[in-house]
C-alpha cells in the first residue's frame, strides 16, 4: 500500500483549489486533482504539485453526476490505495445579480445548487468508504461569507452556500467521531472569480473592501488554502465549524 497520504481536491484546476493541491503537495500529500472543463489548467495544477514532490492524479468528472463521481473514487482507489483527506471545493455561479428575480431562470439556479450542493453531497458520499480506513481522515468543505450573510452574489449562489454551511455542520456529526468536517467561508478574494462578479467596478469595490477590513486588504486563494491546511493538519478536536477568511470584514461592519 502507498504510505503517503493522499489527499483529493474538487475543482482544483485553479484558484482555491489549486493553492489547496500546492499546499497540500508540500506539505506531503499526493493528490487527487478533479475538473470539470478546465484541463489544460488542471495539468498545469498537477505538474506544478509534482515539482513540489507530490504523485498526482488528474480526474476530470464532473461533481454533480453520481455516476461519474463513483468511477472518479474507483480510480483514486485503484492509483493510491488510500484517502485521508477530502477537499470538496468544486462550484459554480451565474451572473444574474441578487435584484433581478425575473432574470434568474430556473434551469439556472437548478445547475448551481447540482454542483454546488448535490456535488459535495456525492462526492462526501462516495469517498467515507475510503476515508474511514484513514488513520486521521478529513473533510474540508467551501463554503463561502455570501451563506452567512446577505451580499452581492447572485441569489442560487449565496442559498447553495448556505445549505454547504448546514450541511458541513450536519455531516460533522453523522461521521464522527472518526471523520471530521469543517468548512472555510471566503470573503472577498483577489482574482477572477470576483473580477467576473464586480466587473468594471473590480479595482475600486476591492479596493474600498480592503480599507474596511482590519488587515487592510482582500483574502488570497493562498490565504485560504493556509486555512484549509490547518484545518487538516491540526485542530485534531474541531469539527463542524465554519472559519471565516475575510480578515475580519464580516466582524467589523
Amino acid at each position: 500500500m502507498w504510505d503517503r497520504r493522499v489527499a483529493l481536491v474538487t475543482g482544483s484546476a485553479t484558484g482555491i483549489g489549486r493553492c489547496a493541491v500546492l499546499a497540500l503537495a508540500r506539505s506531503g500529500y499526493d493528490v487527487a486533482i478533479n475538473y470539470s472543463r478546465s484541463e489544460p489548467a488542471a495539468k498545469e495544477t498537477a505538474r506544478m504539485a509534482e515539482a513540489a514532490g507530490a504523485r498526482t492524479l488528474v480526474c476530470k468528472c464532473d461533481v454533480s453526476d453520481e455516476h461519474a463521481v463513483r468511477g472518479m473514487m474507483d480510480v483514486i482507489e485503484q492509483e493510491f490505495a488510500r484517502l485521508d483527506v477530502l477537499i470538496n471545493n468544486a462550484g459554480i455561479t451565474i451572473e444574474t445579480p441578487p435584484d433581478d428575480l425575473e432574470g434568474l431562470g430556473v434551469e439556472a439556479w437548478d445547475r448551481v445548487f447540482a454542483v454546488n450542493v448535490r456535488g459535495l453531497f456525492l462526492v462526501t458520499r462516495a469517498a467515507v468508504p475510503l476515508l474511514r480506513k484513514a488513520p486521521d481522515p478529513c473533510i474540508v468543505n467551501t463554503a463561502s461569507i455570501a451563506g452567512l450573510r446577505p451580499a452581492l452574489q447572485p441569489l442560487p449562489y449565496s442559498a447553495s452556500k448556505a445549505a454547504v454551511v448546514n450541511l458541513t455542520k450536519t455531516l460533522a456529526n453523522a461521521l464522527g467521531p472518526k471523520i471530521r468536517v469543517n468548512a472555510v467561508a471566503p470573503g472577498w478574494i483577489a482574482g477572477e472569480w470576483m473580477e467576473k462578479t464586480l466587473g468594471a467596478e473590480y479595482e475600486r469595490l476591492m479596493e474600498r473592501r480592503a480599507r474596511f477590513t482590519p488587515l487592510r486588504r482582500v483574502a488570497t486563494p493562498d490565504d485560504v488554502a493556509e486555512t484549509m491546511l490547518a484545518l487538516i493538519q491540526g485542530n485534531r478536536f474541531v469539527t463542524g465549524e465554519i472559519v471565516v477568511v475575510d480578515g475580519g470584514y464580516s466582524s467589523s461592519t
